[in-house]
């Protein structure tokens, strides 16, 4: 195990670092210590590592993650996990604003909550949340799963496309063309590994699932008003 103490290594070597780890080293595991609240940490990794940060992080943390596992001990600022493809990021505490942000793959575990917008526009992500999610999370989401174990903030789902949303607390409203729809078995198996796998104590049984009502992927003049 490597560990990096970010209170004598610039930023810049830290990601330089890591991101050259692909076919290069038997080191898989590193430790990053005193990040600060460093904004991009561990950004753009392209290898089987896994990276432990040892504190709060700031924006953009473990973006354009692949193939890497991220697990912060801290909490996040905004766009944590941004545009990921693979790999797994885990965030002990809390998500700031947008977190998992057009994510294309992997898997993101927050054991906190997560403000506003989050998984805006998910491409494929799995976003699990412990805990709550602030408004207009999961807009513009297009595949992907969105698990939120506690409650959802107004307008869910705002302009959905193809994204499965799961919420097991309240949902103060819905937004445009996201509506209820029927828990079918197999979205309780997609649960049900998706619970496991985030380690949540939770079951598939207590959620409810949303989806497009899908009016608005064409333009219709009767639903203007709701563009």
């Amino acid at each position: 195990m490597q560990t990096i103490d970010m209170a004598v290594t610039p930023l810049r070597d830290l990601n330089a670092t890591l991101q050259t780890q692909a076919g290069q080293t038997n080191q898989t595991a590193w430790v990053i210590e005193n990040p600060r609240g460093a904004h991009a940490l561990a950004v753009g990794l392209d290898a089987p590592i896994e990276v432990t940060v040892k504190g709060s992080t700031g924006y953009y943390c473990a973006g354009m993650n692949k193939q890497a596992t991220v697990h912060v001990t801290g909490s996040a600022g905004p766009g944590v996990a941004e545009n990921m493809m693979s790999g797994t990021v885990v965030i002990e505490g809390d998500a700031s604003q947008y977190a998992g942000a057009t994510g294309h793959g992997g898997l993101l575990v927050i054991k906190g909550n997560a403000a506003s917008r989050c998984g805006i526009s998910m491409k494929g992500i799995d976003i699990v949340v412990h805990g709550n999610v602030g408004h207009m999370s999961a807009f513009m989401a297009q595949s992907g799963n969105l698990v939120v174990c506690g409650d959802a903030g107004d307008a869910l789902g705002d302009s959905l496309y193809e994204a499965r949303l799961f919420v097991r607390g309240s949902v103060k409203s819905l937004g445009a063309d996201c509506i209820e729809k029927e828990m079918r078995p197999e979205h309780l198996e997609i649960l049900r590994d998706l619970l496991a796998r985030a380690g949540a104590e939770a079951r598939p049984e207590e959620f409810r699932r949303y989806g497009s009502a899908r009016q608005l992927y064409n333009f219709h003049v009767d639903h203007a008003g709701a563009y």
